[in-house]
């Protein structure tokens, strides 16, 4: 049912397209300036300020270049498998030729039609087709046929105002976040390269193997035990916690058991930091690596200490294979990896207690962010169907 006082109009009646362009990457001249150059990667959120990569004035004057308040939505690249990204930008832009540059009518508020865009990405991105070489493609005319509910103008920007103040809300709280693990990645730079010494301890640092540290867990035959998973951004979880499909072998008597304590690495891509601290006990698939710490060994202070690029550095260099997809650590291999460590189990464990209460601290923001998220989401629905009327 539409609300009264709002039509059905297909984007076509509200909006006039154009697409971008690239400049010649044979003059430096056009590059480096102040002008953005907006691309896929930088659609990331609503709001268009900075691209990463820039134009000079001449470099605009051979380009598209739009005012601030046009809209840009990504029509061609991969980045449309799971997302149909867009944004309005803020400032004077150009932006290349996977994007199109939406000019709102006379009568249209472009930031409410930004949203109205947005609350519909899940019927825009069934328009999406597939070249046969894969690359993804949003055709104009199907996008220019897409329809939205449209009030009158005055309503429009009543809405854009509301979820605006929204935005501007989220958007501080994603800075404070960003600052937050900056400030957490600058700490534990110093904290676990012993840069930075805690009050109390004095003791030298001392290099040892991580064989010396160090035992491999090869329990296997538990079948009773729960399946888990070891992944590069949740940690250790019961693997029906994932949506992924479980391709797991249906025979589970060659996985190894990891106990509460272990650190559990991905044997295939250590080389790129995969490891976790488990608190659970379960079994894992053989592809992973189990370690158990030996006494004096804080499991806490050495995931950490493996989750630096410096440390990540050395894993890539002692894994074994010709290129990157083949590369493997076992753990004899990781055995012989040299680290430094405080030798006082309870200067590693202070060490891992700051660093943990600043992973909480940013798990409070990320969980105040994602409802932040939730609930502007739920209020676009209200606002954008006409459900809840703006008074």
């Amino acid at each position: 049912m539409i609300p009264k006082g709002w039509d059905v109009k297909p984007l076509g009646e509200l909006v006039t397209i154009r697409s971008g362009g690239t400049p010649s990457k044979s003059r430096p001249d056009y590059w480096g300036g102040s002008v953005n150059w907006f691309t896929a990667k930088d659609l990331k959120s609503l709001t268009l300020r900075e691209s990463e990569l820039k134009l000079s004035e001449l470099g605009a004057q051979s380009s598209i270049v739009v005012e601030p308040g046009t809209i840009l939505v990504l029509t061609r690249g991969m980045g449309l498998l799971n997302d149909v990204p867009m944004g309005i930008c803020e400032q004077r832009s150009a932006f290349n030729q996977d994007v199109k540059a939406l000019f709102a009518h006379a009568g249209v508020h472009a930031r409410f039609l930004l949203y109205a865009l947005a609350n519909t990405k899940h019927r825009i991105s069934n328009l999406i087709t597939t070249a046969g070489h894969g690359t993804c493609r949003l055709e104009t005319e199907s996008l220019l046929e897409h329809s939205l509910l449209i009030p009158e103008p005055s309503e429009q920007a009543a809405i854009a105002g509301v979820l605006s103040i929204y935005d501007a809300v989220e958007e501080r709280v994603e800075a404070l976040l960003t600052a937050k693990r900056r400030s957490r990645q600058a700490l534990a730079q110093r904290l676990l390269a012993g840069k930075a010494r805690l009050p109390g301890f004095t003791r030298d640092w001392q290099p040892a193997e991580l064989g010396a540290l160090f035992k491999e867990r090869r329990e296997a035959g538990r079948e009773d035990l729960p399946l888990l998973a070891i992944t590069g951004d949740r940690g250790i979880v019961n693997r029906e916690e994932l949506a992924k499909r479980d391709t797991s072998c249906e025979d589970k008597r060659r996985y190894l058991r990891i106990a509460p304590g272990d650190i559990g690495y991905n044997t295939m891509r250590m080389w790129q930091g995969v490891c976790a601290l488990s608190k659970l006990e379960g079994i894992v698939s053989p592809a992973y690596t189990i370690c158990t710490p030996r006494r004096g060994v804080s499991a806490e202070f050495m995931v950490k200490l493996f989750q630096l690029p410096a440390t990540i550095h050395l894993f890539h260099r002692h894994s074994q294979g010709l290129v990157d997809d083949t590369l493997n650590l076992k753990f004899k291999h990781f055995a012989k990896i040299k680290l430094a460590v405080p030798t006082e189990v309870k200067e590693q464990q202070a060490i891992a207690a700051i660093l943990n209460d600043a992973d909480r601290e940013i798990a409070l923001h990320r969980a105040e962010l994602d409802a932040l998220k939730r609930q502007k989401r739920g209020l676009m629905q209200q606002l954008l169907t006409g459900k809840v009327r703006v008074p």
